[in-house]
């Protein structure tokens, strides 16, 4: 028997609209959720597997914070090669404007960290909790035995997820193989530790609670896309034309002679929507361009028997002028588009250029000032330099050390030394000259250091001589 109405409980869902509403994602298969998840999987494996990767003895990328060395397969990257993490950026900022004005937020839909991580979550919740329908039940019950079962395997799994994520993260600027070793004997840094638990509490956090409130009201990206934009930018469109008036109708009857769209106003579209926004309303910034929408309304269209395409990828221009598919290719090709392209593709040949041609050595020469000049047993005058040898490449090398100047100058005692990849070299050279070979005062010399397998590789460094 049921009960009076007076008795029954009443489910309330906040609407969509209120922002401190929670988002139910239903779940949706189709092409576009396929390659959200292609991407899933290759973002993950790159991440999740590069820090194990062992290269030459050691860790194929990592930026050790601690020698101040930036580790990347063969290259080797200096606190004095600066200009390459500032070129890294200047080029990311660049294919981000570019990739923006022709394909809009399809990094937010994709491979964004956020919906990764958001995406990743939401199937360990689904898989503990089930359903969008079950989900919101389970959320709305009073507490029992089951719930805080299901509640409590949900967040173990996030947190494990979310440590293994930090402990990933943090071995990129560490040697994850020693950071496991101290993990698994308790013998962890303080600060290793710290960023391991930081790391682990805001993936925690931004994928298991934060999720649309990260890419609604946090997310800078989504401020100023829009200037960006333009008519001509793919986005996520709603036909409007075709899809009004709104309404249900029964299969296989004239919807039009009825006056309705082709829209039947299902629902769907929003109720897969990860930011939870109505697409049918125009295009947001809550949009991130994931097309959960359009592989939900072409399933209802399929079942209606109606032509796909109600919500598609599109452009401002293309929904209201009608163009084809070639078209919209066609008017990817304008003047900024074609800008951003000439100036990613000039810089990153430049960059791509100064990588290939970059020596792998660098040197500094220090003059010893605390004496500048002095007599030696032999009674010549002898001068002494500190050299600091930086072999940046990843193979041991032995360099030669030549001076050249004046005629009457030579270099004093051993003039070869041998230096492990990435690692510095320091010796004192001495330099000799007999009385009166050279004027008095400072004579300009010059130190030369060249590689003795490879003479291509030499830097050349001045300093002076002092004759008193």
């Amino acid at each position: 028997m049921s009960k009076p109405p007076s008795q029954r409980k009443v489910i309330e869902i906040k609407p969509l609209s209120d922002p401190d509403a929670k988002v139910y994602p239903r779940s949706i298969s189709g092409p576009y959720t396929r390659w959200r998840w292609v991407f899933v999987w290759l973002t993950q494996i790159v991440f999740y597997g590069l820090c194990w990767l062992p290269w030459h003895g050691r860790q194929a990328v990592l930026f050790d914070i601690d020698t101040r060395k930036f580790y990347f397969f063969d290259l080797v990257l200096w606190p004095q090669d600066t200009i390459y993490l500032v070129l890294l950026m200047i080029l990311g900022a660049l294919a981000l404007f570019l990739f923006t004005a022709v394909a809009g937020r399809l990094w937010c839909g994709y491979t964004c960290p956020q919906t990764v991580y958001t995406e990743i979550f939401l199937w360990f919740e689904k898989v503990i909790e089930g359903e969008r329908p079950q989900r919101i039940k389970l959320d709305a019950a009073p507490w029992s035995a089951r719930k805080l079962a299901l509640k409590s395997a949900k967040h173990a799994t996030w947190v494990l997820f979310s440590l293994w994520t930090g402990i990933t993260f943090v071995g990129y600027f560490m040697p994850i193989r020693d950071l496991m070793h101290d993990l698994l004997t308790l013998s962890p840094g303080a600060w290793s530790a710290f960023w391991v638990v930081f790391y682990a509490f805001a993936t925690y956090g931004n994928a298991g609670f934060l999720r649309d409130q990260m890419c609604r009201q946090i997310c800078p990206y989504a401020r100023f896309q829009f200037v960006m934009f333009d008519p001509d930018t793919l986005i996520i469109a709603y036909d409007a034309k075709r899809g009004e008036s709104r309404g249900t109708r029964a299969k296989g009857v004239d919807h039009r002679a009825q006056g309705l769209g082709d829209c039947v106003d299902c629902g769907i579209c929003v109720q897969v929507c990860p930011t939870g926004i109505d697409i049918r309303n125009g295009l947001q910034n809550e949009c991130i361009g994931c097309a959960a929408c359009i592989d939900a309304c072409d399933q209802v269209m399929d079942k209606m028997n109606y032509p796909r395409g109600l919500i598609r990828y599109s452009t401002e221009n293309a929904d209201s002028m009608r163009y084809t598919p070639k078209e919209i290719i066609r008017r990817a090709a304008r003047p900024r588009v074609i800008a951003y392209t000439a100036i990613l593709i000039l810089l990153t040949a430049a960059t791509a250029w100064s990588l290939a041609t970059r020596i792998p050595l660098k040197v500094n020469v220090l003059k010893d000032r605390n004496v500048l000049s002095r007599e030696a047993d032999d009674g010549s005058i002898e001068n002494s330099y500190r050299l600091q040898i930086m072999n940046t490449g990843d193979q041991t090398r032995t360099f030669r050390i030549t001076i050249a100047g004046s005629s009457g100058l030579r270099l004093d005692g051993d003039s070869e030394m041998t230096i492990a990849g990435g690692e510095i070299g320091t010796q004192t050279a001495i330099v000799k000259a007999e009385p009166g070979a050279t004027p008095a005062g400072a004579t300009p010399i010059t130190f030369n250091i060249a590689d003795v397998a490879e003479p291509a590789v030499a830097v050349t460094e001045s300093s002076k001589f002092w004759m008193p």
